[in-house]
């Protein structure tokens, strides 16, 4: 178990850390979320020791250890499974263990032809991926993860997810993708405002709760000072009557003992909002039996690929890494040429491409500011200002070079672009990476609200579930077309390696192939897959619950705003359908904070008794 009693971080003028007190209990799973830059892997590098606190401390006891997800890559061994194998613990009864290594590594994508490659010929993501196998079949006491499914695909994420439910010990965990975050943890601790919030339950429940509080201290500031003015004019009109003065000094001792509260800072997130360009033809963009390689030694990624895209359509482009999905999106983008086949484009295309290979396209001398008049050379100042502020470059921040950015500040200014392009084609490539929880969810929200259609390569399921309508899927060696939802697929076809039994903690493969262990590999798989639906059902109505919530808080605004300037006016009328209109809306809320907490509850008992069901 960690203690952490008092923490205080700062850097320069900016406090990361004010007082922060929490616990990790024993068999806890926590998701520590937050915006980009307040703090979540400083405070991972202060649990490592590797940055010292301002003041208060981290209780950790000896003989207990802390593995993390190590970016160093540096390797010993001459093979990928001996350089796994260095973390294994030695087995008491002197058994190898060797096959823990191998089941890890399969799971997170490497094949048995792979265990004997040296490390330094791997690609950078898959030298992070040995990292992580590494950290996971040593077994410390507490795991930490720093954003793991940055570099991993959907299939090793979604075995990452079965892996973590089965982990023993202590696990705190960042990442952007609140699906995996919700599916794998017990427990969520916020960063919030400087201060750390720890709860029993999912991401949205904290949300919840933190927008609670924050409303009730805003309409609980609002009275405050309502009633300090009133005792202020009460003050300022008696003081001078001796009758009054008894009154009078009560009222000023009053007012010196109570604490003013202060008015919360608004807090940096994105607006996004993509521009649609006008179309008015039946298909955008179509392939016909398109096929590509890189070469005439090189595997065929693409094998006679065909479909249409048409106007609104959201296609995802799903599978493992290295299958073909990013060269598919450069095809489209017509950044690469087809070996065969063809690509006919309708003349008024305009694409958007978001492509990880266009970072580097950015210019390291030009500022933020630069790069978004780049595409938009006809907007004035103030409008690409708007945009730079919309990605979080506000003020000065504008006017940062490239060449100082950080790679998710690259990646805003890249959505930037993105953002300044009319167009009624995106092609997006993994345009979730980099970015925080609640940036995510914007980038959901403009992804809905676009009137163009989307082709985007992502492994974020929660994406795949808000968005997707159509796939094209990389699996079992081949790309297909797959006309329905993302859950559709899950239901009617699922994952190869998951219908066929990815290996995972099994015993030696001769004991693994015992009736007893096959039938119990079969229960937990269609425990895990109805948990997956049921889950996958709940979290889509909590969003959607969240969401109405959040246009109707938005609509009382605008009434309340509309009621004051009829009441300036004297408009009865007005006053009278604003006023009915806010009551509407204001006990329509009221009712969807309930269903949100029916939800909620429903959602967490039901992730409580999946979790029991696997125990078995």
């Amino acid at each position: 178990m960690i203690q952490v009693q008092n923490l205080t971080k700062s850097y320069g003028a900016q406090l990361l850390l004010d007082d922060v007190s929490f616990t990790v209990g024993p068999g806890e799973r926590i998701g520590l979320v937050g915006r980009n830059g307040h703090g979540k892997t400083t405070l991972f590098r202060m649990i490592l020791g590797e940055v010292q606190p301002d003041a208060g401390e981290i209780r950790i006891r000896r003989d207990y250890t802390v593995g993390h997800l190590s970016q160093h890559l540096q390797f010993t061994e001459t093979t990928v499974l001996e350089e796994g194998c260095l973390t294994l613990p030695t087995a008491e009864d002197g058994r190898d263990d060797t096959y823990k290594v191998k089941a890890v590594l399969q799971g997170l994508g490497f094949s048995e032809v792979d265990f004997d490659r040296s490390p330094s010929e791997l690609s950078g993501g898959y030298q992070v991926r040995l990292n992580l196998a590494k950290v996971l079949v040593s077994e410390p006491h507490l795991l930490l993860l720093d954003e793991p499914t940055n570099y991993l695909d959907i299939v090793s994420i979604r075995w990452l997810i079965r892996f973590l439910l089965g982990w023993r010990h202590e696990l705190m965990l960042i990442t952007h993708d609140r699906t995996f975050m919700d599916a794998v943890t017990t427990h969520t601790l916020g960063i919030h405002r400087s201060r750390c919030r720890k709860i029993a339950g999912p991401t949205a429940k904290l949300y919840q709760q933190l927008a609670q509080e924050e409303e009730i201290h805003e309409q609980t500031r609002v009275n405050e000072e309502k009633k300090r003015k009133e005792t202020e004019q009460f003050i300022n009109r008696f003081r001078a009557k001796a009758t009054k003065a008894r009154a009078v000094q009560s009222r000023v001792k009053l007012l010196e003992k109570r604490d003013r509260l202060e008015k919360l800072t608004q807090i940096e997130s994105l607006d996004l909002a993509f521009r649609a360009a006008p179309f008015h033809g039946k298909t955008l963009l179509g392939t016909e039996e398109l096929s590509f390689s890189y070469g005439p030694d090189s595997p065929q990624l693409i094998d006679q690929l065909s479909f249409s895209v048409r106007p609104r359509d959201r296609i995802a482009v799903i599978g493992q890494n290295g299958k073909g999905k990013s060269t598919l999106l450069k095809l489209l983008a017509a950044e690469l040429v087809p070996v065969a086949g063809r690509i006919e484009r309708h003349p008024h295309l305009r694409p958007a491409y978001f492509g990880q290979s266009e970072v580097g396209r950015l210019h390291p001398d030009n500022t933020v500011e630069d790069e978004i008049l780049s595409v938009h050379p006809d907007g004035n100042r103030s409008s690409v200002r708007g945009i730079c502020g919309i990605m979080m470059f506000d003020g000065d921040k504008a006017l940062k070079k490239v060449q100082v950015l950080s790679g998710g500040e690259k990646s805003r200014v890249l959505l930037g672009k993105l953002l300044a392009t009319p167009s009624n084609l995106l092609l997006l490539d993994e345009p979730s990476n980099h970015l925080d929880l609640e940036s995510t969810e914007a980038l959901i929200d403009a992804l809905e609200a676009f009137e163009g259609a989307l082709i985007i390569v992502t492994h974020v399921e929660q994406i795949l579930h808000a968005v997707a309508t159509r796939l094209v899927i990389f699996d079992e060696g081949t790309v297909r077309v797959f006309e329905g939802s993302y859950q559709d697929f899950l239901n009617r076809v699922g994952w190869s390696n998951e219908r066929l039994e990815a290996p995972g903690n099994q015993r030696p493969q001769a004991e693994a192939r015992s009736a007893s262990r096959k039938d119990l590999r079969r229960k937990r798989a269609a425990v895990i897959a109805e948990r997956s639906r049921t889950l996958g059902v709940l979290l889509k109505q909590i969003a959607a619950v969240e969401k109405e919530i959040m246009v109707l808080e938005r609509r009382v605004e605008e009434e309340t705003s509309a009621l004051l300037q009829a009441s300036e006016r004297g408009d009865a009328l007005l006053i009278e359908r604003h006023s009915k209109s806010i009551h509407q809306s204001q006990e329509r809320i009221d009712g969807l904070f309930t269903e949100l907490e029916s939800l909620t509850e429903e959602h967490d008992e039901r992730a409580r008794l999946f979790e029991q069901q696997l125990e078995f």
